[in-house]
């Protein structure tokens, strides 16, 4: 049996053979049971290749889609990923790995509510509800998460010809998406939901949603990525690299730069030149980046799609931000008890009812806060995005008479 167990093509031959066994629906138990016994220890890289010998001998994706989460379950903790190359930190391997650990992290928070579910008085409901919605927000960050490896990394592998593998986790991505969406709109519900609903409501809709995030984590971390290492070149991952940006991150922002050992020429296609050009002049990336930076107020920008597209980072911030809600709707960047003061902006802005709405906070850690948000419009009045603009402006409340004479600003 050792012998039988420690070929490769014979255990892959065995793998196949009862991943199919499952799919026909043969005796699941004995199947799965049988497999836990003789498949130990599955080097990554045979799961891997079975599937897409399964897919090439005509097996339809959408049949490999639905024992996915089978042979997924049978085989979590037992395929050997010892052999995996590590990666330095910043590297998009290493962000991946971060990204999921804080999505571990909100998969916990939201088991610790399901176990307050049970226990819940009508009264507590509502405020229950709400916190789990701030949970479910912070967990469909994942979209970004899942981009990245749609649009950056699995076009790397279909050109190494791994073709399979990718079409397989597009497809769970997209199933992921619609839980995610299901549990939004069950906890936007406008109907109320009693305290006697709410178990139901956590069985049928939201673990599914959780438990769906979480194989992905396992897919990624003992197959994709040991897979797509040993399959991509430098390059390669500096393009990603490179190109992370645009997708933005998910709960996780990196704080270390990672460059390719040799030398390989940073060439994001995402940026044709580094001069950036406008009606009245022109910058270079620096001399942009520096203005964001010492302008006395906080910039966000919102897309016409409703995407957190850009902040500054200027030296007097007011709200904590990081590049993890690049990308992401705004609607989630919001306490769910605001959400209805941000949807009403937008409408109104988008329907051109109004241009301004502007807010501002007395006391905000011993500060006078303004802000104001304002209507973005092309030349043709179209609708372009939402700007938000964030001041302290204590300062300038307290301003009285005139300042004509050169004075420096205390250090």
């Amino acid at each position: 049996m050792s012998e039988f167990i420690n070929n490769s093509q014979k255990r892959k031959e065995l793998l196949k053979h009862l991943i199919l066994q499952l799919h026909q629906n043969e005796a699941p138990e004995v199947v799965k049971n049988r497999l836990v016994e003789v498949l130990k220890s599955v080097p990554y890289n045979e799961v891997v290749e079975v599937e897409q010998e399964l897919i090439a001998e005509g097996l339809p994706e959408e049949e490999v889609l639905r024992f996915c989460d089978i042979h997924t379950m049978v085989l979590d903790g037992s395929i050997d990923t010892s052999a995996v190359k590590s990666v330095p930190a910043g590297h998009p391997v290493d962000t991946f790995k971060k990204e999921n650990r804080a999505l571990e992290e909100y998969i916990a928070k939201a088991r610790q509510l399901f176990d307050k579910g049970n226990k819940l008085k009508e009264e507590e409901v509502k405020d229950y509800l709400l916190q789990l919605k701030s949970v479910f927000n912070f967990l469909s960050d994942v979209d970004k998460h899942y981009k990245r490896k749609e649009y950056l990394l699995f076009p790397f592998l279909e050109k190494a010809g791994i073709t399979g593998p990718p079409k397989v986790m597009w497809g769970k991505h997209d199933e992921t998406r619609e839980l995610l969406n299901a549990a939004h709109e069950a906890l936007s519900s406008k109907e109320p939901i009693s305290a006697e609903e709410v178990p139901a409501l956590i069985v049928m809709v939201l673990v599914p949603a959780t438990e769906a995030i979480e194989g992905m984590i396992m897919k990624e971390e003992e197959i994709l990525l040991p897979m797509a290492l040993d399959t991509l070149k430098e390059e390669d991952w500096y393009q990603i690299y490179n190109e992370t940006p645009q997708y933005g991150f998910t709960l996780y922002d990196p704080q270390q730069e990672w460059k390719p050992s040799g030398n390989i020429e940073s060439k994001p296609v995402f940026m044709s030149a580094d001069a950036i050009q406008v009606s009245t002049g022109s910058f270079s990336s620096q001399e942009l980046e520096a203005i964001f930076k010492t302008l006395p107020i906080d910039i966000t920008f919102v897309d016409k799609n409703d995407k957190v597209k850009f902040f500054s980072h200027g030296t007097k911030k007011v709200f904590d931000r990081n590049r993890s809600i690049i990308g992401r709707d705004v609607r989630l960047c919001h306490p769910p008890g605001s959400v209805h003061i941000v949807e009403q902006i937008i409408s109104d802005f988008k329907s051109g009812k109004e241009n301004k709405a502007a807010f501002w906070i007395s006391s905000f850690m011993g500060k006078f806060v303004y802000i104001e948000y304002t209507a973005l419009r092309g030349s043709d009045n179209e609708y372009l995005g939402v700007m938000e603009i964030t001041q302290i402006i204590d300062d300038l409340r307290s301003l009285e008479g005139d300042q004509r004479l050169l004075s420096y600003a205390n250090k």
